[in-house]
């Protein structure tokens, strides 16, 4: 698996964002199906039926939030972090994933397509 990071420029403040990124209603507005979280604070994201378990590895309010997939090799995460341009203002999104290298083509599409469903609901 090799390590990929994508940036998408999001109109958007970071409090809105952030919450998109961290919550589960936020998620399941535009990641997953359903994402719902259970008393020992695992994620369960739910995709046509099937369903994912992510352990919250990390999170700092309005910054980051680190995910590990439970079925993936213990090295690798999902990252969503916010970075503000100083000189512009504008606000950045920076996904941190790991693919296969002959599937990075294709999850980069995948998250190209997650991200406009974001930006729609965000109204960016």
């Amino acid at each position: 698996m090799i390590k990929v990071e994508a940036e998408y420029t999001v109109n958007s403040s970071p409090g809105v964002l952030f919450s998109r990124l961290s919550t589960a209603s936020g998620l399941a507005e535009w990641f997953a199906d359903d994402v719902t979280i259970d008393k020992d604070g695992l994620y369960h994201f739910t995709w046509d039926g099937e369903e994912e378990v992510a352990k919250l590895l990390s999170k700092k309010n309005g910054e980051y939030v680190k995910f590990h997939w439970e079925h993936l090799d213990p090295s690798t995460y999902l990252e969503f972090r916010l970075k503000k341009d100083a000189l512009t203002g504008d606000l950045a999104l920076i996904i941190t994933y790991f693919a296969e290298e002959d599937e990075v083509e294709e999850r980069r599409l995948l998250w190209d397509n997650q991200i406009d469903e974001l930006l729609h609901i965000l109204g960016s």
